[in-house]
């Protein structure tokens, strides 16, 4: 598939996937991908290879419902020597589906989730093989040393990390609302930094369970990746690379928005 391949760009196929019954056909396909990597993990064998394959068949089961994926900017990451780590706006439940077949297979991975994510029913099983950093968003003081100290460690081991530094999830972004644990932890870790864009409002907030509401295939799913911001520069001005990561991800919505105000016109 040419999401896997070494390539700055992957976009959908033209080509409209079935539209009746959108939400009820996609989350069908969900539990069964859902409940085959929390057997595998459960066995103990829910590996990297299997993890980039659940990925792969999320986007699979949304561009056949009818999503449209941009994704742009691969090669900021693609020849970054060592690991990194990526700070991005946290929209909905559909990055974290999404980002390891666009990451991985290129560079490893893992999440900082919420704690609540390790007790999901079933979603438990996959969330603990891939070994996130967990933090509880009640204690901001603990969740900060678990994140420099897990980390740190975890990027000594080559493992990237994804940092959504909003305090939840948003379809507007306020950077008052973006705390700094990202650049934080690059500083402390001496790596680069690749900032996120992200419009992923096409898998909507539920009204019952957040994490899974209606899929809208009329909105376009954009990702962007900025241009690394090096070690360097993170060490020597901490404020000024936050506000670059900032100022990047404003940037991309806004014109996100107006590009999709201007497909309706």
């Amino acid at each position: 598939m040419e999401i896997l391949q070494p390539t700055d760009t992957y976009q959908t196929d033209v080509k409209k996937g079935i539209q009746y019954f959108k939400t009820i056909r996609f989350y069908k396909k969900i539990i069964k991908i859902v409940f085959s990597a929390a057997s595998l993990a459960k066995k103990g064998i829910y590996n990297d290879e299997e993890w980039i394959k659940s990925s792969v068949d999320v986007l699979n089961a949304l561009e056949s419902v009818g999503c449209i994926f941009d994704i742009r900017g691969r090669n900021n990451f693609f020849n970054i020597q060592g690991p990194c780590v990526f700070i991005g706006n946290h929209m909905s439940t559909l990055e974290t589906f999404v980002l390891p077949c666009v990451i991985h297979p290129f560079k490893k991975i893992t999440f900082i989730v919420k704690e609540s994510l390790l007790n999901y029913p079933v979603f438990k099983h996959v969330m603990r093989a891939r070994k996130p950093i967990a933090v509880t968003r009640t204690n901001p003081r603990e969740d900060f040393r678990r994140v420099i100290k897990e980390g740190t460690s975890k990027l000594k081991n080559n493992i990237s990390i994804v940092v959504f530094p909003q305090t939840t999830r948003a379809n507007h972004f306020d950077e008052k609302e973006f705390n700094s644990i990202g650049i934080k932890l690059a500083k402390k870790a001496n790596v680069p930094v690749v900032p996120i864009a992200l419009k992923t409002d096409a898998w909507s907030t539920g009204r019952l369970v957040k994490d899974f509401g209606p899929i809208d295939p009329q909105k376009t799913v954009y990702f962007k990746f900025g241009l690394p911001i090096s070690a360097q520069e993170v060490q020597k001005n901490p404020k000024t690379a936050h506000q670059q990561v900032v100022n990047f991800i404003k940037k991309q919505l806004n014109n996100w928005i107006t590009l999709e105000q201007n497909k309706k016109c």
